[in-house]
């Protein structure tokens, strides 16, 4: 095993992550003093499933072992990425303590974890044996050099890898061409391909693997480059597989198919555009909170990319220079960062659009969702809310806390859990497990538009249309600092319905208030929020939970709304964004809007107006629900006259004839 593969310049890395990454490093070396003494406990970066409580074995490890109720934690020590760990520990300390763990506990496992015993199923999921491969082949060249690894302990090692190999070549169905499974495990087939000593057989390897993930790039990875499951962690695993991959192929002279390139690429740019300003992923979907600027930054050296430069880190990181290696951490120094020209971003095939208020780390972001469900790890966000601003989140999304099929895994899934909108008090789907979901709904109506400093965006789905209803949302950012929702319910019939909304705070700050004004604020900023309907509305706060981690639940509030209402009805939403302490007056004035041709007034199923006014700013918004222009008409609202659908006059500018967003 002497190719080229991700370490073959230790000494050098070691010396740069003593001198740059020293935080970091002590994570790593605890990490692996816990794995060398049989105690786990999973809390890096990309451990899917993360746990708070160290187990400790007095012997050897169980490797079949399961605390309480939740298999997770089988899947996860069956993974071994602490074994990395104790590599880099290794090269970094020079600790025989780490390679002698890793003989015993490799050589415990061959013996006793055999494939064909049903005891050991959890330990042989083809997701497992995929991620299995990708560890034990970077620890192994990590420690390789150790006397702790002797040639029977090759022998052993790379018996098993074959054998792992082997089992992958074995499957391959409908399933993993859809999966996320299939290019986890297929990029640890690939890896094994390349790094066991070169036979035929590891050349079939090779050219199996590349042909399954090309394909599953190709019907996985949408063409506005997000993965079809609807879960950033999840469309960030996938990615990281490929960049192990282009990173392997480079240095074993494998050509890749383009797809591979093209899809990674695009990916890539989806997790840039995607991020908060902070540079976590949003916990859409089944998401924890991560820091992915590593992955952007492996991605801006492999592609040369400025723009993913940008949003990845100054200098490579802890497990980006391990990738990558020392000369290129130096490489990466020269790459120029170049910021993104537009700061409003459509998604369209996967239904997420975002919009920012500048590229700054404290900028005002918000994500809004109206697309599919995903797979078992979409939950039921359309019309959802993402909002983070001056550094911290305000409105988030709770994450998803457990995979076990009962109570607390489908809270999480359910759209009260979610900044969106329920008729009745109704599910949008109905949860058949922890991964099914019946009664799927279609998104429609989406629309985007960006034009004078304004940022629109449109969804609506037909979860409802069984009960009569067609909800929608309308967004209008109004770049910096202030956001109007619409939410919009079109009825068949004029029985009497309950229309909610959800707020779902960040619980890092306060939420106080009443009736139609509340108010978030926390020793960062503040957001201030006000409602308006033609209809009476009841607000309250209620318990809320956040999973910033799996396995990890925080109280926090929710504020819930409700309209009821006989035929259509409507509710403006308008937060103000500001600086701890600003106050600011602001304030949210429903307009009269008459008809010029007509001479009445329309009513508020036809057209509606509302005045947002905050210091010395003040606009107009003027939202068409119906169309009113026949046979020649335009209207007027708070003395602005136009014609569309969706428009706004910024009020300090004299003779404004408004920016037009729908027509």
């Amino acid at each position: 095993m002497n190719k080229r593969f991700f370490f073959d310049d230790k000494e050098k890395i070691a010396q740069y992550v003593k001198t740059y990454c020293g935080d970091e490093m002590a994570h790593i070396i605890n990490a692996a003093d816990n794995m060398a003494n049989n105690v786990i406990l999973f809390d890096l970066r990309w451990d899917m499933e993360q746990t708070h409580v160290p187990v400790a074995f007095d012997g050897n490890i169980d490797w079949t072992h399961q605390p309480e109720d939740d298999p997770e934690w089988t899947f996860a020590v069956n993974r071994m990425r602490a074994w990395v760990c104790m590599g880099q520990a290794y090269a970094v300390t020079g600790d025989e303590k780490y390679p002698k763990a890793f003989v015993r506990q490799l050589c415990h496992w061959v013996r006793t974890i055999k494939r064909e015993d049903p005891a050991a199923a959890n330990a042989w999921r083809t997701i497992e044996t995929g991620i299995r491969l990708e560890n034990w082949l970077k620890a192994y060249q990590l420690m390789k050099d150790s006397h702790a690894v002797t040639q029977e302990v090759e022998a052993i090692f790379h018996g098993s890898v074959a054998e792992h190999a082997e089992f992958i070549m074995t499957v391959w169905n409908s399933f993993n061409l859809m999966s996320n499974w299939g290019i986890l495990a297929n990029h640890g087939l690939f890896l094994a391909g390349c790094m066991l000593p070169p036979t035929p057989r590891t050349a079939e390897y090779v050219t199996e693997s590349l042909d399954r993930l090309a394909r599953a790039a190709q019907i996985q990875v949408y063409p506005d480059g997000v993965h079809w499951e609807q879960s950033p962690m999840y469309h960030n695993e996938v990615m990281r597989c490929f960049l192990d991959v282009i990173i392997i192929a480079r240095r074993c002279g494998v050509d890749l198919p383009p797809v591979i390139l093209e899809k990674t690429h695009g990916m890539l740019r989806a997790s840039l555009v995607a991020a908060k300003p902070n540079g976590h992923e949003i916990m859409m979907g089944d998401s924890d909170d991560i820091d992915q600027r590593d992955l952007i930054s492996i991605g801006a050296y492999l592609f040369n990319d400025g723009l993913l430069k940008f949003g990845g880190y100054p200098h490579l990181d802890f497990d980006s220079v391990w990738a990558l290696g020392h000369d290129a951490a130096m490489e990466y120094e020269a790459i120029v960062p170049i910021e993104p020209k537009g700061t409003a971003h459509a998604l369209t095939d996967s239904g997420n659009f975002y919009s920012r208020s500048d590229w700054s780390p404290n900028a005002a972001f918000v994500h809004f969702h109206c697309g599919t469900l995903g797979a078992g790890h979409g939950h039921a966000d359309k019309l959802h809310i993402d909002l983070f601003y001056g550094g911290e989140d305000i409105l988030i999304d709770p994450g998803r806390y457990t995979y076990v099929p009962k109570e607390s895994r489908y809270w999480y899934k359910m759209p009260w859990a979610h900044n969106t909108v329920t008729v009745d008090g109704t599910d949008l789907y109905a949860c058949m497990d922890s991964w099914e979901c019946k009664n799927l709904s279609r998104p429609v109506g989406q629309k985007f538009a960006e034009r004078d400093g304004y940022v629109y965006m449109e969804g609506a789905h037909l979860g409802y249309m069984e009960q009569g209803v067609y909800a929608g949302r309308r967004l209008i950012h109004i770049k910096p600092d202030i956001l109007l929702l619409c939410d919009t319910f079109y009825v068949s019939d004029d029985k009497n319905r309950i229309y909610r909304q959800y707020f779902q705070w960040n619980n890092k700050g306060k939420v106080m208030g009443e009736g139609n004004n509340w108010k978030y604020f926390s020793d960062k900023n503040q957001a201030r929020l006000i409602l308006k309907s033609e209809h009476p509305i009841k607000t309250g706060l209620l318990p809320g939970k956040i999973s910033r981690h799996y396995n990890m639940e925080e109280e926090t509030v929710r504020l819930e709304t409700q309209v009821a209402a006989k035929g259509f009805a409507s509710v403006f939403s308008v937060i103000a964004l500001d600086g701890a302490g600003d106050d600011t007056p602001f304030a949210v004035t429903k307009e009269i809007v008459r008809s010029n041709f007509k001479g009445i007034v329309f009513d508020s199923a036809t057209i509606e107006a509302v005045t947002i006014s905050k210091g010395d700013m003040q606009h107009t918004v003027v939202i068409a629900h119906k169309e009113f222009a026949s046979p020649t008409d335009t209207f007027t609202a708070n003395g602005c006259v136009g014609f569309g659908n969706v428009l706004v006059f910024d009020k300090t500018k004299p003779d404004n004839p408004g920016t037009v967003l729908l027509y």
